[in-house]
């Protein structure tokens, strides 16, 4: 395959052990994370010398449409996790079943809007866990 539209892609989060989608997702954030690098340059090094430290995926960001209208629409469940001030279970599927498996506090914030825009809300995520990839199914 030479490329995969992002079309498709979903977000779900665990209800009772099943992944249940979020509805509106609008953007994921970069699933990297960068490692950072620790000097252990000694005297009598001619230059300085590095050793890879520890990733840090920096908190996720999902921005959704708002929706608030019933007790499943992605607001109400999201600020209700938020409320809980407990780590969630979250899931991201690519079209292709290459799954992203992470655990988070979540923080919701209504996003800035001006005239005719529609209204957008983020997630961001504080991760307490690694974000584990498994490749897609069949392959």
């Amino acid at each position: 395959m030479s490329g995969l539209l992002s079309k498709g892609i979903t977000l779900s989060h665990m209800v009772a052990e099943v992944p249940t989608a979020l509805e509106n997702l609008l953007e994921i954030p970069d699933l990297g994370g960068k490692v950072d690098k620790v000097e252990v340059t000694t005297l009598s090094d001619a230059s300085k010398k590095y050793i890879q430290g520890i990733k840090d995926f920096g908190d996720l960001e999902f921005k959704f449409l708002y929706d608030n209208e019933t007790a499943t629409s992605n607001y109400r469940v999201l600020k209700a996790l938020e409320t809980a001030g407990t780590d969630e279970q979250f899931i991201i599927t690519f079209p292709d079943t290459t799954v992203f498996a992470f655990s988070g506090a979540v923080m919701t914030s209504i996003d800035a809007a001006k005239v005719g825009d529609a209204l957008q809300f983020t997630m961001s995520l504080t991760l307490s866990s690694d974000i584990v990839p498994t490749d897609p199914t069949g392959v």
